[in-house]
């Protein structure tokens, strides 16, 4: 059997070899194990260290997702500077004063720590951890109760939540847990206290190298700034590109949760599970766009 990490790497060196007759066909991977991220329910993060690619999850954090999009088109994200970066910890954002002291002039949110999944959010199982069962929604790694209690439950759904993995987006709040309004943090290692304590809304799925080089301190001594915040819908398409993430569902993510547990060994968790991104080569995109996000050659 074709392994994953064979697999990818053979996907890489025929999009790098194909001509431009083959171009058409390397352009979509194949559906059965790649998917294309939702433009309506990606963010794009541009920062002078590359574009932060963020996949938004409206059916786990409804509340959240409506309000980082709502806020992104009204360009209240842009030149926010990342005023508390953590190194083994996270990179926060989002304030208007960039003291960890402001937000937006929107109400505050409901916090939504929890979801109920059901048999429309397909749940692959990587790991157990005592009764609980962890593992990944699309490249979201979660905690939740399997398949079959949704047979006994008056909603035909289960409790789940998601994990603070490296790389997870998830929305920061005072001591109240009805607080969140308009900052935000990008997991830069994982860290399970903050599992069911925080909403959790998106997670990075390209360009987590750019989220790694931010300015570290509290606050850094010269922040890093969000130069824009967008919906990828809302950007020109010369602008933005196709990003195929593998799929969770699909044949091939098995192989990928058996190597990293080679690797890992006894200290293997679904934090460990690195989801690959494609991001097809075209030459007829705007030359400008390619100084914003590298491309898979």
């Amino acid at each position: 059997m074709l392994r994953l990490r064979e697999f990818f790497a053979a996907g890489v060196l025929m999009l790098g070899l194909f001509g431009a007759a083959g171009m058409a066909a390397a352009q979509t991977p194949d559906p059965r194990n790649w998917r294309q991220v939702d433009l309506e329910n990606t963010l794009y993060v541009d920062t002078v260290h590359g574009r932060i690619v963020v996949e938004l999850y409206p059916e786990i954090a409804p509340r959240h997702v409506e309000r980082i999009k709502t806020l992104a088109r009204a360009g209240f994200y842009d030149g926010l500077i990342f005023h508390r970066v953590i190194d083994d910890f996270m990179a926060q954002t989002g304030d208007p004063l960039g003291t960890g002291e402001g937000a937006s002039t929107l109400p505050d949110l409901r916090e939504e720590f929890r979801f109920r999944r059901g048999a429309d959010m397909p749940f692959i199982e990587a790991a157990t951890q005592g009764r609980a069962r962890l593992g990944f929604y699309k490249t979201l790694p979660i905690e939740s109760q399997p398949d079959s209690q949704m047979a006994v439950t008056a909603d035909g759904r289960v409790a789940s939540n998601a994990l603070h993995c490296q790389g997870v987006v998830s929305m920061a709040r005072a001591s109240e847990p009805n607080s969140a309004n308009s900052q935000f943090f990008i997991m830069r290692a994982p860290n399970s206290d903050l599992d069911k304590r925080y909403s959790i809304f998106g997670r990075v799925v390209w360009g987590m190298d750019a989220v790694m080089n931010l300015a570290v301190g509290n606050p850094p001594a010269n922040p890093d700034r969000m130069l824009a915040v967008r919906v990828a819908a809302d950007v020109p398409e010369s602008e933005r590109a196709p990003i195929f993430v593998l799929r969770t569902d699909g044949p091939r993510f098995r192989d990928l949760i058996d190597d990293t547990r080679d690797e890992r060994g006894a200290d293997f968790s679904v934090c460990d599970v690195e989801i690959p991104a494609r991001v097809p080569r075209n030459e007829n995109r705007d030359r400008r766009w390619w100084s914003i996000i590298p491309f898979i050659p």
